[in-house]
């Protein structure tokens, strides 16, 4: 770590970019780092150093150091991003891209930290799928309305969250986000989105009941059944 330290300094962002990767606590491919953890605190001089880096390459590494960190110490990384909040666009960007799990969970601390807050005066209405039978390497259509109460200055995160089967025939969340917008002067708003059930190295499709949720600044707003076929 003295080492990694060291190389965050270093004129070449290769290896400044490895100061960071090489300390992160829960690579995907890679063997998990315990220690780190359970307490991260010997990474954070690391990620302070680069979090003004000039290289994009090096920020997004900070800031998928901090995502693997706050999946075991979310409060950690919340007050993180309250300290770096403002001081300039790159770590914006770092601290929002490294609390995705958080906001994709449903965090209300992580979605109130970027102004999105229980949305009361939104209803999602007219959620339609193209067809409640899909198959395996094939592709659905969704859409859905958005409509507010009232006109109000709402920041609104849009997501949906697809209940998967699992070879254990139980099913687990994904989530996938769709936009983030102000819903000011805006009374309704129809969004359509695809989603593709092609096979990927990162994950296999299991035929049987699945879901498809919209989700609103975290709360699931809508819901709709259909069925993932061979």
């Amino acid at each position: 770590m003295n080492q990694m330290l060291k190389w965050a300094g270093h004129s070449n962002h290769h290896v400044r970019r490895l100061a960071s990767e090489g300390c992160r606590p829960s690579l995907p491919w890679a063997m998990a780092l315990r220690d780190f953890k359970r307490d991260p605190s010997m990474i954070l001089p690391i990620l302070e150093q680069l979090k003004d880096d000039p290289s994009e390459y090096v920020r997004k590494s900070v800031a998928n150091n901090l995502n693997d960190i706050s999946k075991d110490n979310p409060d950690l990384v919340l007050e993180i991003a309250k300290r770096w909040r403002g001081i300039g666009k790159d770590t914006d960007w770092i601290i929002k891209h490294a609390c995705r799990t958080l906001l994709r969970k449903g965090s209300t601390k992580a979605l109130s930290h970027f102004n999105f807050f229980h949305p009361e005066s939104i209803i999602v209405k007219d959620l339609n799928c193209s067809s409640l039978t899909v198959p395996i390497e094939g592709a659905f259509q969704f859409s859905f309305k958005l409509e507010s109460k009232e006109e109000n200055d709402v920041n609104l995160r849009i997501e949906y969250g697809l209940y998967f089967m699992k070879a254990n025939g139980k099913q687990t969340r994904k989530v996938f986000k769709i936009s983030e917008f102000n819903m000011k002067e805006r009374k309704d708003i129809v969004i359509t989105k695809s989603h593709s059930f092609k096979t990927l190295t990162t994950r296999k499709h299991y035929p049987g009941n699945h879901n498809l949720t919209i989700i609103v600044n975290g709360v699931e707003m809508a819901e709709k059944a259909f069925l993932l076929t061979q």
